[in-house]
């Protein structure tokens, strides 16, 4: 309920952000790899309940400089729920995971984090832009999808993997999962 202080202006009450759903995208060049990435991750951030399977990423040539023209996307979502305000200290973290995997100067694993909402999805990034909010520690938040009429909406500056049918449609399923979580935690 909304409250009105000394000078009778209308004031919204205080309240603890819901947790939300962890995912991890990743892409890979080294996909020999990824069960050792796996298993850091889970060591990071708990069991996972729902992971797809890699699949050639043919988005963009953006990455290719760096790691090669064979990448592979797979996502990670995670069972223990997150505090939104965590997730400036996620992508630190993965960050950090993505130097013990590169050769020299160059990335071999790329990690996105995000939490994931019943009506948004969120990614952690270093990079500022006009779209992105500063959130702590250097991290910004990027709205990248927003759910409506039962389907995530990409926006304007949405990457377009993220826009793509396939994952959005696993980020439907995420949501399902995410969705039933929140059930069982209100029972």
């Amino acid at each position: 309920m909304d409250e009105f202080n000394e000078e009778g202006i209308d004031m919204g009450e205080l309240s603890i952000f819901e947790k939300e759903k962890l995912l991890v995208g990743v892409l890979i060049s080294r996909i020999e790899v990824l069960p050792e990435l796996e298993d850091r991750l889970i060591h990071c951030w708990g069991d996972i309940d729902l992971k797809s399977e890699p699949v050639l990423f043919e988005y963009t040539d953006y990455y290719n400089r760096e790691m090669g023209s064979s990448i592979y996307r797979c996502f990670f979502s995670f069972k223990e729920l997150v505090a939104p305000e965590d997730l400036p200290a996620i992508k630190i973290r993965t960050n950090e995971i993505e130097l013990d995997y590169a050769e020299g100067a160059d990335r071999k694993v790329n990690l996105d984090p995000g939490i994931l909402s019943l009506s948004k999805f969120i990614l952690a990034t270093t990079k500022n832009n006009v779209h992105r909010i500063p959130m702590n520690r250097g991290i910004y938040g990027e709205l990248t999808l927003q759910f409506k009429d039962r389907d995530f909406h990409p926006l304007e500056w949405t990457y377009p993997d993220f826009a793509g049918r396939e994952n959005r449609d696993l980020l439907i399923r995420i949501r399902d999962i995410y969705k039933k979580q929140r059930k069982a935690l209100k029972n």
